[in-house]
């Protein structure tokens, strides 16, 4: 299979300040272990970075950037989005089946919005996923703490899969290239 890495949504914003994902920086640790593995074997790693006409995310903003700490490379990928589903009015669909892409390694920020969007959307297109089980985060929704949508999310995403596709859920020192 032809793996992609997609890192999805850790910006500045919500990496720090009040909108700072539980932690953030253990996770930014992790994906930067993540992603060095796959640079290190030539898989393609993907930048996604959601967008607002107003708000903590708008273009170009310092907030909108990258959230320091992330390691990135010159030939890293990166796609703009501006709903959580990085694949719907985006050219991430037709980059991955350029590259012949259909294994798809996911994490990022923020759970219950972007990674599950992606993940789910991901699935229903044919791609085979792996979500990095510890390389994802969310915010306390005021009915569940962050590590509660984690973990739910875990578990409901890895119960994913189809005739053509399917959704793994595995710890990102045990994900392989």
């Amino acid at each position: 299979m032809n793996s992609a890495l997609l890192i999805i949504d850790v910006q500045s914003a919500l990496c720090a300040g009040e909108e700072e994902c539980f932690e953030s920086q253990r996770v930014i640790r992790t994906i930067n272990d993540l992603s060095a593995k796959a640079r290190a074997v030539g898989v393609p790693v993907i930048l996604i970075q959601h967008e607002e006409l107003q708000g903590s995310l708008l273009y170009g903003s310092a907030a909108w950037q990258l959230a320091d700490g992330l390691l990135t490379a010159a030939d890293d990928l990166n796609v703009r989005k501006t709903t959580p589903d990085a694949f719907y009015q985006t050219d991430l669909q037709p980059l991955l089946q350029a590259r012949g892409i259909d294994r798809l390694v996911i994490c990022g920020l923020q759970t219950d919005y972007c990674v599950n969007a992606t993940v789910r959307q991901a699935h229903a297109l044919g791609y085979d996923v792996v979500l990095a089980a510890d390389a994802h985060s969310t915010v306390d929704n005021g009915s569940l703490a962050a590590e509660q949508i984690i973990a739910n999310h875990n578990n409901r995403l890895g119960r994913l899969s189809g005739a053509v596709s399917r959704v793994d859920v595995v710890p990102a020192g045990e994900i392989h290239f």
